[in-house]
């Protein structure tokens, strides 16, 4: 249940933005990113926790564990998270991807020692990592304000309903020792730390608004991931406030993708 405490804090946040939103005038609003000064706020509060006590953990982290420890972390979270999507890929009717994420939990929790080693990739079953949020993107609510969450980072309103309906599909959610919860949560939080630390780099040299980037990159990928790697021109058109700007189109379709119809 301690789990369950840490998506409180999506909740609190929601209704901090509506509280600032409420008495913010229309005419000051952002268009494209009708949450902003609350985003924004909780942006700058996210970097400077990251700053202060993340960053320098996931540093220290790495430093000292091999890139083989890492990877095996990795993993075994992977390989929880594909329970998630097997769950999401039959609320969506994907019979074959949830097919392919039962086998891969199946063959990496036994084979692949627990999930340490990705074993399933090599035997030609594809990760696919669906989530409530790209369910519900799936059955038609597609256009979602764009919402940072305290702590957890960029997500929409969309996804951070999603989020805590995820909850309830992670394995870990059912541990009842708090201690071995919490612990597992931390490592996997500062693996996934550690694993970005390069990309923030290159963000941070790169980016005039950093904020503004990670939130056009967050919502490109979201549809990205809602259509299968396959989002028709009219879905950017629809998003929220028409800001973010459809990529390339790409020279070859993505593996398994196919676009969704609603």
């Amino acid at each position: 249940m301690a789990r369950c405490g840490l998506r409180l804090l999506g909740i609190l946040g929601t209704v901090a933005l509506l509280t600032s939103c409420a008495s913010l005038p229309e005419t000051q609003r952002d268009p494209e990113d009708p949450l902003g000064p609350y985003n924004r706020a909780m942006y700058k509060f996210n970097t400077d926790f990251d700053n202060a006590f993340l960053k320098p953990i996931a540093k220290g982290y790495k430093w000292v564990t091999p890139a083989v420890a890492r990877e095996g972390v990795t993993n075994f979270f992977n390989n929880i998270a594909d329970v998630t999507s097997a769950a999401n890929n039959l609320f969506q009717f994907k019979l074959s991807r949830f097919g392919s994420d039962v086998g891969r939990v199946a063959v990496n929790s036994t084979v692949g020692v627990g999930g340490l080693v990705d074993v399933a990739t090599n035997m030609g079953l594809p990760s696919y990592k669906e989530d409530f949020g790209q369910t519900l993107g799936y059955w038609g609510a597609v256009k979602s304000p764009y919402l940072v969450l305290p702590l957890l980072g960029p997500s929409t309103v969309r996804d951070a309903l999603g989020r805590g309906v995820d909850t309830f599909t992670n394995p870990t959610f059912y541990i009842n020792d708090g201690a071995v919860t919490w612990g597992l949560f931390g490592l996997q939080a500062v693996n996934t730390r550690a694993d970005l630390l390069t990309a923030t780099k290159i963000l941070q040299e790169a980016a005039i608004d950093p904020y503004t980037f990670v939130r056009d990159a967050y919502l490109q990928r979201r549809l990205y991931e809602i259509y299968d790697g396959n989002p028709p021109p009219q879905a950017y058109e629809q998003d929220i406030g028409g800001g973010v700007s459809p990529p390339p189109a790409p020279t070859a379709p993505e593996a398994g993708g196919k676009g969704k119809t609603h």
